[in-house]
């Protein structure tokens, strides 16, 4: 017995809500087989292929090139010879019943606000979702069917609702923002929109506060410099300074684990695996973070081969979505853009972040035993931004002096065995 069902974007890792496609691999007529790769899209992180989750025939194509799909949503339908019928439900009745398991929860007020909503008689199904999205955008019953449902019986779907409210807001920029003939008006890209809109969310979701450490890298340069070919010329990749610094973070958080944890609806959430993110800047002025997993079982090489391969395939649009995901602690290499310090902005849901700035010479007090002497020291500044309700000051600089020792007292030579 034949069935049709319907292929969705499956979830593709912490915090991507929505993809782009890209490319269809496959044609409406065309027979799938399970797990075969069938479009490619695009996230804020990184391009990658959908397989299917099927065996059958592609009978119609819903999504198509250059559309934006929320995850979960259907991009296909697929007749297959699965004889399970696991869903013979009326959808209105089932719709129906969805609807009133979502309300149940709704104070007063907020029924009050369907209620008077749904006032205006009308022949049109709304989910409980997009009801929900309407009430908080304050649109109308009436404003609600106006707009052109690409579901099934042409409902109106979380997709087709946001759409419509980006064009409307589009449309009030638009005519707010004028320029004169100094200035041109550049339409930034999506993941530009995105890094941005995360950004702000950030700052107003977490009171951020950043603490300041001198760090004495000295030693570490000097090791690294006399070290650096015959460790290129053994292992075929260059020793990275970030691998210094993420050793440094992992050694840190061990001992400070309370840094390694998530804040989420009033709970500390508290990580067992070090999941360190490196944020990489890439030649169109964009920014991707790709994560270093389990770090606390890693040795200095393994980190070092990690960094460097993340780093070159991150560059190359090479990662996969698993590569993003699942961070539980973020440094940047703000140095090397030769800038001194920063307050780098948390990612979420973790509470932390560490950049490092840039290495130099300078003029330092070295204490000795019978006298005080001023030397050349290689040092950077280390700015850790961490997330006010949950880590405060005396953790938080805690947390920057440790990696500052850290660094200071790494034997290179040693965790590299030469």
């Amino acid at each position: 017995m034949k069935k049709i069902v319907e292929l969705t974007i499956p979830k593709m890792g912490e915090s991507i809500n929505e993809v782009k496609i890209l490319n269809w691999l496959k044609k409406e007529g065309d027979f799938i087989k399970e797990e075969e790769s069938i479009l490619e899209v695009s996230t804020d992180k990184v391009d990658t292929e959908i397989p299917s989750l099927f065996e059958g025939k592609i009978i119609k194509i819903i999504s198509k090139k250059g559309d934006i799909v929320q995850i979960g949503n259907p991009i296909a339908k697929i007749e297959t010879n699965d004889s399970d019928d696991f869903n013979n439900e009326d959808p209105i009745q089932l719709a129906d019943e969805l609807f009133n398991d979502a309300i149940k929860d709704f104070s007063s007020d907020d029924k009050k606000i369907i209620d008077q909503k749904n006032d205006h008689e009308t022949n049109h199904f709304f989910s409980p979702l997009v009801l929900n999205i309407a009430k908080e955008e304050n649109i109308s019953i009436q404003e609600l069917e106006k707009i052109n449902g690409s579901g099934k019986e042409n409902r109106i779907t979380k997709l087709d609702l946001m759409k419509y409210l980006d064009l409307k807001n589009s449309k009030t920029k638009n005519k707010k923002l004028k320029s004169n003939d100094n200035e041109r008006i550049i339409e930034p890209d999506r993941v530009r929109k995105l890094i941005a809109e995360k950004m702000v969310d950030s700052k107003k979701i977490s009171p951020h506060v950043t603490s300041f450490v001198d760090c004495d890298i000295t030693k570490q340069i000097k090791d690294r410099s006399s070290i650096k070919n015959s460790f290129l010329k053994k292992h075929r990749i260059p020793l990275s300074i970030n691998s210094i610094f993420i050793y440094a973070l992992c050694r840190a958080i061990k001992k400070f684990p309370m840094i390694n944890i998530s804040y989420i609806n009033e709970k500390i959430i508290m990580k067992k695996n070090i999941n360190i993110g490196l944020a990489v800047a890439l030649d169109d002025g964009n920014l991707i973070v790709p994560i270093l997993k389990n770090v606390q079982n890693l040795t200095f090489i393994e980190i070092n081969k990690k960094v460097n391969d993340l780093i070159v395939r991150a560059r190359e649009n090479k990662l996969i979505p698993d590569e993003l995901t699942e961070g539980t602690y973020t440094m940047s290499n703000i140095g090397s853009f030769h800038n001194l310090m920063g307050t780098p902005i948390i990612l979420q849901p973790q509470v932390a972040i560490m950049a490092f700035g840039e290495i130099k010479k300078t003029p330092s007090v070295v204490e000795r035993k019978n006298k005080d002497e001023i030397q050349i020291r290689h040092k950077l500044i280390l700015s850790h931004s961490y997330d006010h309700r949950v880590v405060d000051g005396a953790l938080g600089g805690k947390f920057a002096e440790r990696v500052s020792k850290t660094i200071k007292k790494m034997n290179l030579k040693k965790l590299i065995k030469l």
